[in-house]
């Protein structure tokens, strides 16, 4: 199932997106993280195309071929959220499943939240709902206390963006010095081994940084999440944008929470779904912490599944993440399911 390229514009933003499938299928859009692209989905897109579904993925604000802007406050989520319903609009559609994974996952859900109009449904893999939609405060609130002590670890496994936003360019110049070193050491795949232990994230502020202020080291390329012809693309693309955009979406927490405010029905989900929840993700920790507890509060017709990897699901656990997302399709939201012709 061949994958092609375009772009939305509006009067303020340029969308470039990734599609696959036949234009007039039940549209799926599946939204990045940090610090990915639209390709971080290359194993979803022609999974869902080859069904009958219009699968798409765009490179979100401040990423790839899409607008960079040079404020920490173009990067606020409210915003993100808009450049999102422009690019429903641009594909002629009142409605979309949407599906997001880490910072992305926080864009579906303020979709989901705010414009439950234009959501069939709505899936995230690591990040649950209500927890950085609603700002780093109110996730800190969630921390589990017993691996992180308060007076230790005051922001638990979320130091790192503390980090941020103490000292945002000291935090950004080691990844731009050396993208591809920096992008090989972050792409690997979950380890079992650190299951019940602290993530490293959470010395990121005594460290000065995620890898204490050190040369970073030349790792080999772990090819059970990413090849060498993408990792490429990723490289190539954050030469070109920097990391100031993709790490600005970490400075707009008290905005972002203000937005989430904002959101319609209390903040209560009534569409379907989906949360996939990563095992060995020890930042997004939900399968043994409360992270996950206001999602369960809120959402009224949730599916949850944990899968045995790491953060970066989709690209190391492709056939898992793609069987959960049909079976979910298929049973909870078998409406959008695509009809033959």
């Amino acid at each position: 199932m061949s994958i092609t390229e375009h772009t939305a514009k509006s009067d303020g933003h340029t969308s470039f997106y990734l599609a696959a499938g036949p234009e007039d299928g039940p549209l799926i859009i599946f939204v990045h993280g940090w610090p990915e692209l639209s390709i971080s989905w290359r194993h979803q897109l022609p999974a869902l195309a080859a069904l009958g579904f219009r699968a798409i993925a765009p490179d979100m604000r401040g990423y790839g071929r899409s607008s960079v802007y040079d404020r920490h406050g173009h990067y606020a989520q409210e915003l993100i959220v808009r450049d999102m319903i422009e690019l429903l609009d641009s594909t002629g559609r009142k409605t979309a499943v949407w599906v997001g994974h880490d910072w992305g996952s926080p864009v579906v859900w303020n979709l989901a939240s705010h414009h439950p109009d234009r959501c069939e449904a709505v899936a995230s893999l690591c990040v649950p709902y209500y927890t950085l939609d609603r700002g780093l405060d109110h996730t800190l609130t969630l921390v589990d206390r017993k691996l992180y002590p308060e007076n230790e670890f005051p922001a638990g496994q979320w130091e790192y963006m503390r980090f941020y936003e103490e000292s945002f360019a000291e935090a950004i110049a080691p990844m731009d010095a050396n993208v591809r070193k920096f992008l090989k050491l972050a792409f690997r795949k979950g380890n079992p081994e650190g299951e019940g232990q602290r993530a490293m994230t959470a010395m990121a502020r005594r460290n000065r940084g995620l890898i204490g202020g050190a040369a970073i080291p030349d790792f080999p390329r772990d090819a059970d999440v990413i090849s060498e012809e993408d990792l490429s693309v990723y490289v190539s693309a954050l030469e070109r944008n920097g990391f100031f955009g993709p790490s600005s979406w970490y400075m707009n927490h008290e905005t972002n929470a203000a937005y989430g405010r904002k959101a319609l029905n209390d903040g209560n989900l009534d569409m379907p779904v989906l949360f996939l929840a990563a095992r060995y993700d020890y930042i997004c920790e939900s399968v043994h912490s409360r992270l996950g507890e206001p999602m369960r509060a809120r959402c009224r017709n949730l599916t949850e599944e944990i899968l045995r990897g790491g953060h970066w699901l989709a690209q190391e656990k492709p056939l898992e993440v793609n069987a959960a997302l049909v079976k979910w399709l298929a049973t909870s939201v078998a409406g959008m399911w695509p009809r033959p012709a």
